[in-house]
């Protein structure tokens, strides 16, 4: 069995914990979960950091839990927030948290060995409670000046915090013990903005048994970028764990973008290489921090989204990027990754018909919009490629033939403008 915490140390992973809990994971197989809120249609990388916590807890012998919020995200955690969140419909918290438990059952392991992962819903902890019975089992646990020393409620106390969110931390506690109770999780792990609710758990566990629970916590720094903004965003939003809302080409391309003075933290947080392998990456690309992008966006891209993916995303990159691609190269890409460069570049429709009827360079490029005249296309006819094949005039005639797949023509004007055309 490796050792949790030491994992941690080095990769930088661990901000707090709760005394004792190294003796307590070396004592036998542990059980520890961490709870997501299924506020978004996905999720992001930045859901990952917490789903890192757990694959190398289950990678170190112990048992990771997923708790998903059916419950608590009907209500918004003010961890974190300057304003009260708007609340989502019961619809849509639902159909959030179908397809993230479909998403977690492709990121852990849940179907092999003793220390295979397990999903809870904490719904199922509150469907049958009424108000009545929460205030008598849950509201009486927990002292009102307890709760208000809590951060995430002393910076929201002066700008506005309602009964709901101040009531967020007596959920997440009673979560704990109902875990703790009915299947044995002694440890809650998050993220450093959540101590206060997880160390609220270990209070309320303490509480409800005399004192004689073991409860333990522990969190990971937040996962900040080099140049301030926050992990796990793009200028185009938030970096999705979906393909179908970030492309496994934009997933790709966010690691290969990385601010090389964040490569260090993203290898330790997100590798699953072992110490000796990533320092050994390190030295041997010093001087060349692209090759250690190359394989940190190779190994996630492959992980997240599978190996035909990552070579997708790959070509993708070569046929925007690798200004020496040939064009016999582009002629042999499969129809998926030219379908995938029509979603990353700007993409205008052309129909058969017209092009049966052999219009010229400069009539189709102006009429698909591509260039704003016919002389622009006579000015820059030395810039002008299609499918990487160069004119000598303007006039030049364009046929079906010319259609990759039958549906794709590449053009590019200059090295740095690329568009497609799609029929």
């Amino acid at each position: 069995m490796n050792d949790f915490i030491e994992e941690l140390k080095w990769r930088g992973m661990l901000q707090d914990m709760t005394p004792g809990l190294e003796k307590h994971l070396a004592s036998g197989k542990r059980k520890a979960y961490i709870g997501f809120d299924p506020t978004a249609p996905s999720l992001t990388i930045g859901n990952y950091v917490p789903i890192m916590l757990l694959t190398f807890l289950q990678r170190a012998g112990h048992q990771p839990v997923v708790l998903m919020g059916g419950a608590t995200g009907r209500i918004g955690d003010p961890s974190g927030k300057d304003a009260e969140r708007q609340l989502k419909s019961y619809e849509e918290l639902d159909r959030n948290l179908r397809f993230q438990e479909e998403q977690f059952r492709r990121l852990l392991n849940f179907e092999e060995g003793e220390n295979r992962a397990l999903l809870v819903n904490n719904f199922d902890f509150y469907k049958d409670m009424n108000v009545l019975d929460f205030l008598r089992e849950v509201g009486k646990t927990l002292t009102i000046n307890y709760m208000m020393s809590k951060e995430s409620v002393k910076k929201r106390i002066d700008s506005g915090l309602s009964f709901t969110e101040f009531s967020y931390q007596l959920l997440q506690g009673y979560d704990f013990y109902k875990l703790y109770k009915e299947h044995g999780i002694t440890i809650q792990m998050g993220g450093s903005d959540q101590w206060g609710n997880i160390t609220a758990g270990t209070e309320f566990i303490r509480k409800k048994t005399g004192g004689k629970g073991e409860a333990y916590a522990l969190t990971a720094p937040l996962l900040t970028k080099a140049d301030g903004k926050k992990f796990g965003k793009s200028e185009k939003g938030n970096i999705w764990l979906d393909p179908a809302l970030t492309s496994p080409y934009q997933f790709f391309q966010f690691w290969i973008n990385a601010d090389d003075r964040d490569l260090p933290k993203y290898l330790r947080y997100f590798s699953l290489k072992s110490r000796e392998e990533i320092e050994a990456l390190e030295q041997e690309h010093r001087d060349n921090p692209r090759a250690i992008k190359a394989a940190l966006a190779e190994e996630l891209t492959s992980r997240i989204h599978g190996e035909e993916a990552f070579r997708a995303a790959q070509s993708v990159s070569a046929l925007l990027f690798n200004h020496r691609l040939k064009r016999e190269e582009l002629l042999q890409m499969p129809e998926e990754v030219l379908a995938q460069v029509a979603e990353e570049i700007p993409c205008f429709p052309i129909s058969q018909e017209r092009l049966s009827a052999n219009p010229s360079l400069a009539d189709l490029l102006t009429e698909t919009g591509i260039t704003p005249s016919k002389s622009d296309v006579r000015r820059n006819i030395q810039a002008i490629a299609l499918n990487k094949q160069k004119y000598s005039s303007h006039e030049d005639t364009i046929g079906p033939d010319q259609l990759l797949h039958g549906r794709y023509i590449l053009v590019e004007k200059g090295k740095k403008n690329k568009f497609m055309l799609k029929a």
